[in-house]
């Protein structure tokens, strides 16, 4: 039984209904559906409705949730009988199948798709190299065979017409399947193909007979009263390329029939334009179903296990899935339809015997009385249809080898008079006051889902082998191998054939009578999909209901004692939290007896069997009341646990953090001991040394113990330095701080002379002139210092340049008229100025900014001293040392814009 879901969504399992009606169940499935449930057990049964739109309910969170685990333990679902079933398989070595029925659209093919991608998903690719290729063909069989194998009905666009993977139903007179004119559908398709491992040749041979099924259909025969021709012979040649033969044969194949006399001699008999129509169709369906059979066959092969050995691999056992026909009643049915229900029938008595036997079997292991269950017996049916000499088959196929003209009025003539007295056999003639049957026509079969009525118009002609053995023989002697594989029966010539073809519904009959030998000897599961609607009759003709009952059989519910008690045990004191009893019985036994349930249950062996759903019902609502209770105590318990826990190990984290940050300072300091040891007898005085990663508690301790060093060094090289020098090592401190090594070539590597208007060698012609004017002004405006002088060329706002002097000290800015004895063109005290911008080029362009006036814009000149010398950093150094140390403000100084201090 599956793991209870909450009374809202009904049910979920069928065996636990109060009553088993058919109303009760109806109102259970339609619950379940509505509340979005579409599978719900019979025992270890599925019943799955199509809910005709995706779910999510199949990803990997879902494999993962069923994966080993027992049917009762999760809702139900397709995964629970499909692990059961692998279970069954891997541990007990038993062979399974999983046998899906239903309806044409009730969801069968979508089930099949479902269970193999979950035992793909769980087989352990690791196990064996096999196992993954396995998995990738049978997965991707699934669009091949459907597209090959699939046929549009009334209720489905795409009904299977095929068994995984044995080929045992593909249905001759249905016909061809449909891969929807769909680009995506064709790719999928011939990804499929490449990667089962279809070479080029063998898809190309697919094409080629598919192209000549095609053809046939074109072909047209015309009479002229003694002879049948063949309209036009394009057709004809083109077949004939397709299928690498001769045009001659082909024709020949379609127009005559070889046929061997009993004297030994063989004579070809010409078709009447009729027989050349049916012998064309023959061969166009035989066409078809033997490509498909071959396909089915190259799949199986490509997944056979290759040099197995028992003795490393242990027993070979299989799973099988089957996707099989659902029971059809049309307004109009055929010969299809009756193939069809017969096989139903069939299953359907094989379903219930293995339902029985299995019951059966369980109540005697576990010792308990088996209780009568009245069912309907179905044999009575199957023995209609299939029984020797008396069976409707044996009637068909008796009219079939019947010499002369038989009709299939004359053949349903012989069916009313053999099976006139047979209670699930009926015809007009045999009623003539139903009105729903026409003489002649109609005959009526009461089916265990109800009573159809067939029309037998067709059966004859639908069930006799109409292909020829010249058509055998035509494609067994074609040049394509893959085509003279599909028909090795050609190679027997016209006097080696001495047994008439098995007719269609023998052939038939026999492909069922195999599947059921196979199945009997497998364990069985079972999947029912039926359609969403109003009407009963997908619950009767699948049986569900006696299902139901079988399945009960006088006890609603069982289970093993240890998981009977380990669901229930917390409803009694005595088994709660552990029993200590002799046995998991006498603890079942103490907690049935504490609820009252005494008369309501039996015990068995190894397992208790509950009555009546209410008793259990009983115990769920004990159980979920106590649940949260239980779960309240348990979470206060391990969140203590876990509380205690994480406050030791965060004591204990502490601790070792402790420790281990005072040993990390500690090696710090010891290493930075050791590397600095012998810095004061450095020639750089440790400034090449590297200092060690210091721990992050001591970052910032690191930074300061870093600048401390630095200082020191600076110290060290600075009083070293001449006072002599230190004005001119200021000023280049000063430039390099506020260019910030935005310009190249700034005049570093070379002295800085300051004063160059003074100095002889920049201007030998006008020094002595600039001397004697420098000191006038020193006298007159009480300077001190001569922070920078030179020759510059002076840029105004219209951008016109003249030649001029800059001369500047401690207190005023000079423009001076070299041309003139440097005459004063402008003075400006220094304490005005505000800014000074530079570019960060080689040119010597300098911008004076000034608060109260216009800015100076001029360009320095290089004197006589050095024609390449930069003096743009030593005029911004002077400036700003200046204004830093003697002023005490700071100078802005912009590099093409942009501000640097």
């Amino acid at each position: 039984m599956a793991e209870l879901e909450g009374l809202e969504f009904g049910k979920s399992d069928f065996v636990l209904l109060d009553e088993v009606t058919m109303e009760q169940f109806m109102d259970n499935l339609k619950l379940r559906f509505e509340k979005g449930r579409i599978y719900t057990y019979i025992g270890e049964v599925v019943v799955s409705v199509n809910p005709y739109r995706q779910m999510d309910i199949y990803g990997r969170d879902t494999i993962d949730a069923y994966r080993g685990r027992e049917l009762y333990e999760n809702p139900p679902h397709l995964y629970a009988v499909s692990d059961a079933a692998y279970k069954a398989m891997k541990r007990r070595a038993k062979d399974t199948c999983i046998v899906i029925s239903g309806e044409s659209g009730a969801g069968k093919t979508e089930a099949s798709k479902y269970i193999m991608q979950y035992i793909a998903a769980i087989t352990n690719p690791s196990q064996r190299a096999e196992v993954e290729s396995v998995k990738n063909v049978l997965l991707k069989s699934n669009c091949v065979l459907e597209a090959f194998g699939n046929a549009k009905t009334n209720r489905n666009d795409n009904s299977s017409r095929f068994g995984h993977i044995n080929n045992y139903l593909l249905e001759k007179v249905r016909g061809g399947g449909t891969s929807n004119n769909d680009r995506s559908s064709h790719k999928a398709v011939m990804s499929a193909l490449d990667v089962i491992g279809f070479t080029q040749e063998e898809i190309n041979s697919i094409y080629q007979i598919l192209a000549t099924i095609l053809l046939l259909g074109n072909v047209q025969f015309e009479s002229d009263g003694e002879s049948v021709q063949i309209v036009g012979l394009e057709t004809v040649n083109h077949i004939a390329e397709l299928t690498a033969t001769d045009p001659e044969s082909v024709s020949k194949s379609l127009l005559y029939r070889t046929v061997a006399t009993g004297g030994g001699e063989v004579i070809e008999k010409g078709h009447t334009e009729q027989q050349a129509c049916f012998g064309r169709d023959a061969f166009a369906k035989a066409l078809y179903e033997r490509l498909f059979g071959w396909i089915v066959g190259r799949i199986n092969s490509v997944i056979e296990v290759k040099d197995y050995n028992p003795v490393l691999h242990g027993k070979n056992t299989v799973i099988g899935v089957l996707d099989i026909y659902g029971f059809e009643i049309f307004d109009n049915n055929s010969f299809e339809q009756f193939c069809i229900n017969y096989c139903n029938e069939k299953l359907q008595q094989l379903f219930i015997e293995l339902i029985l036997r299995q019951e059966q079997g369980e109540y005697n292991r576990e010792g308990i009385t088996w209780q009568h269950i009245d069912y309907f017996n179905n044999q009575i049916i199957v023995d209609l249809v299939e029984q020797p000499h008396k069976g409707i088959i044996s009637i068909l196929d008796e009219a079939c080898l019947t010499v002369g003209n038989v009709t299939d009025t004359v053949c349903l003539d012989s069916m009313d008079t053999k099976l006139a007295q047979h209670p699930h056999y009926t015809s007009r003639k045999l009623s003539p006051t139903d009105k729903t049957m026409d003489f002649q026509k109609h005959f009526r079969i009461r089916h265990y889902a109800g009573d159809v009525t067939y029309s037998v118009e067709g059966f004859l002609d639908k069930n006799k082998d109409l292909l020829f053995q010249d058509f055998k023989r035509l494609m067994y002697n074609s040049a394509n191998p893959v085509l003279k594989e599909m028909w090795p029966d050609g190679q027997l010539s016209i006097t080696e054939v001495t047994k008439r073809p098995l007719t269609a519904a023998t052939l038939f009959k026999n492909s069922i009578v195999a599947l059921v030998d196979k199945l009997a000897c497998k364990e069985p599961y079972y999947v029912r999909c039926i359609k969403p609607n109003e009407m009963k009759s997908p619950v009767a003709y699948l049986g569900l209901l006696e299902n139901v009952m079988v399945r009960r059989a006088g006890f609603a519910y069982r289970q093993h004692y240890a998981r009977f008690l380990q669901r229930y045990k917390m409803t009694c004191e005595y088994t709660w939290p552990n029993h200590l009893m002799a046995s998991d019985r006498e603890a079942v036994e103490a907690i049935v007896t504490q609820h009252g349930f005494q008369d309501d249950v039996a015990y068995g062996h190894t397992k208790l069997f509950v009555r009546t759903p209410r008793s259990l019902y009983t115990l769920e609502q004990e159980r979920a009341a106590l649940i949260p209770i239980l779960v309240l105590f348990l979470q206060k318990v391990w969140r203590g646990a876990l509380a205690r826990m994480r406050c030791r190990r965060m004591r204990a984290i502490y601790a070792i953090m402790g420790c281990y940050k005072r040993y990390k300072v500690k090696a710090h300091f010891w290493e930075v001991e050791r590397r600095f040891a012998n810095v004061r007898t450095m020639a750089d005085y440790g400034k090449t040394v590297e200092w060690p990663t210091p721990p992050a508690a001591l970052s910032q301790f690191h930074n300061n113990t870093v600048m401390l060093h630095r200082r020191w060094w600076a110290r060290q090289i600075v009083k070293n330095i001449p006072p002599s020098d230190m004005l001119e090592v200021r000023a280049k401190v000063a430039a390099l701080t506020a260019l910030s090594g935005e310009r190249k070539d700034w005049g570093f590597s070379r002295p800085w002379e300051r004063d160059y208007l003074a100095n002889v060698r920049d201007c030998p012609q006008t020094s002595s002139g600039f001397i004697r004017v420098s000191k006038e002004l020193r006298n007159k405006d009480e300077y001190s210092q001569v922070l920078f002088s030179g020759f510059c060329r002076k840029v105004n706002r219209f951008n016109k340049s003249t030649d001029r002097s800059l001369l500047v000290t401690d207190k005023y800015v000079y423009k001076l008229e070299p041309k003139k004895q440097y005459k004063v063109l402008k003075r400006l005290p220094l304490d005005t100025f505000t800014g000074v911008s530079v570019t960060s080029g080689v040119d010597q362009m300098v911008a004076l900014h000034t608060s109260s006036q216009d800015d100076v814009l001029l360009c320095l000149q290089r004197g006589q001293l050095c024609p390449n010398q930069d003096r743009v950093g030593e005029l911004v150094g002077s400036l700003v040392d200046h204004f830093t140390r003697s002023v005490q403000t700071t100078t802005r100084c912009f590099l093409t814009g942009s501000k640097l201090c």
